[in-house]
């Protein structure tokens, strides 16, 4: 299982652990990636998916997985997650039709 997020693309980093006498020695940075169940309210269902704390901030921010999914860039998806994005544009394509 990789540690990548599946909304944002955030992956580990590498950087310098720097001692008192100023010996640098690297490392990793690693994401906060957490186990989440979104629910999406257009599809009706609930999504498994494993983000990291910043992009759940930014999924309630923005008013959920549809809206977060509507205003995100397919490069930065995963493939799980487009797959979701193309399935609530799927859904919502016919209903605008008939406003």
């Amino acid at each position: 299982m990789s540690r990548v997020c599946e909304l944002t693309g955030k992956g580990p980093m590498t950087g310098n652990n720097v001692s008192h006498a100023n010996n640098r020695t690297r490392r990793r940075f690693l994401p906060n990636l957490n186990d989440v169940t979104l629910t999406s309210e257009k599809m009706g269902r609930s999504y498994s998916l494993r983000i990291s704390a910043s992009a759940l901030r930014s999924v309630d921010h923005r008013g959920g997985l549809d809206e977060f999914l509507a205003k995100s860039k397919d490069t930065d998806l995963s493939a799980r997650a487009l797959k979701i994005k193309r399935e609530i544009a799927k859904k919502e394509g016919p209903a605008e039709l008939q406003a």
